[in-house]
């Protein structure tokens, strides 16, 4: 069967907490490979809570649905402070990035806890704000910056990525609603390393199947190219939520 939509292929999947520096109880979920260790561990940070941005956004939602069966990929997602999905509400209120720095840390603390290897933060729009400001400060092998806004990322934060080696995979859809490509590359220039991806056709939100399977693509291709091609059919059994 064709691989599309909400379809959730099989991985061990755990609702989990994550528990910050100043307090709060952040809920989320961890997929693994369902019979292997994961090669690698996505750390997904979402779009912007107060736009309906939340662990499920549809993204990261399919990325957890479909990577850990299709490329060996740990994935971990959860709710940043106030921001509420089917699985729970974490606890405290949106602080515009700042505070935030705090679940950013929640999450990484998580990942070295758990053992789980190679982390790489995946940022979406809001998110991606939170992989520029914060992703520096921890062990992470690079970072994936979707639909990156930059409305909160000033250039001394972008220009201190200019002497940070780890890779910096930034995809720009061709018709995003606040930075698209060319703009994007003027922006992203200070750092000599970043790889800019230009979208063809692409829009913030990433909407329809062809936009998924691009950004999934592109998202394994910085972090385990064996794994590519994506197959876009399945013919085993299905996942079970967690």
């Amino acid at each position: 069967m064709e691989i599309r939509g909400p379809m959730l292929l099989p991985a061990r999947r755990e609702e989990i907490e994550l528990h910050t520096q100043d307090g709060l109880r952040l809920v989320g979920e961890l997929a693994l490979p369902a019979e292997r260790a994961p090669h690698a561990t996505l750390v997904t940070l979402h779009p912007l809570p107060t736009a309906g941005g939340f662990m499920d956004s549809h993204i990261f939602r399919k990325a957890a649905a479909r990577l850990p069966a299709l490329a060996d990929l740990a994935v971990l997602r959860f709710n940043t402070r106030g921001t509420t999905s089917p699985r729970g509400t974490s606890d405290g209120s949106f602080d515009g990035g700042d505070s935030e720095r705090w679940d950013v840390a929640a999450a990484m603390s998580f990942v070295a806890e758990r053992g789980l290897p190679r982390p790489w933060i995946v940022g979406w729009s809001f998110g991606t704000e939170l992989a520029l400001k914060y992703a520096a400060d921890h062990d992470v092998e690079g970072i994936v910056l979707l639909s990156p806004p930059l409305h909160r990322t000033t250039d001394d934060e972008l220009a201190g990525w200019a002497e940070d080696p780890r890779p910096i995979i930034v995809l720009v859809p061709e018709f995003d609603d606040f930075l698209q490509p060319e703009e994007a590359a003027q922006r992203f220039s200070v750092i000599p390393h970043a790889t800019l991806i230009p979208v063809e056709g692409g829009r913030h939100l990433w909407v329809g199947e062809n936009q998924t399977r691009t950004v999934l693509t592109e998202i394994v291709a910085a972090i385990n190219p064996d794994a590519l091609p994506l197959p876009t059919e399945w013919d085993g059994e299905l996942g079970d939520p967690a």
